[in-house]
């Protein structure tokens, strides 16, 4: 089992940046996928940025790629999400999530419970 907690979120302008941070706790973090997902009101959740385990190859939606940043420490069992160049359409809840093996956009088993991110125009 994993237990995630998300921080960070808030209200920001339009061009202005946020980090989002997860905290991992259970098992051990370095052997999981993170990924980070986003629901904004009357949408399906999609996935935003993933990384893997050993932080080699990442995964970004088209619609953040250039303006958002995905790391992770395994030494601190914490993942990031570096929001720059923040739009309006950015606005929604994110969540982080975490999966042992496979791909890095779908399947996830762990769910944390979510920060609100909105953007003003």
């Amino acid at each position: 089992q994993v237990q995630l907690v998300e921080s960070g979120g808030g209200k920001v302008q339009a061009g202005g940046s946020l980090r989002l941070s997860c905290a991992a706790s259970g098992r051990t973090f370095s052997g999981y996928n993170m990924g980070w997902f986003r629901q904004a009101p009357g949408k399906e959740r999609e996935s935003v940025a993933a990384i893997i385990w050993g932080g080699s190859s990442t995964y970004y939606a088209n619609s953040v790629k250039g303006r958002f940043t995905i790391s992770r420490d395994n030494a601190k069992n914490t993942v990031y999400l570096q929001m720059n160049s923040l739009k309006p359409e950015d606005t929604a809840v994110y969540y982080c999530a975490a999966k042992l093996g496979g791909g890095l956009v779908y399947d996830y088993n762990y769910w944390g419970q979510g920060t609100q991110v909105t953007v003003s125009s």
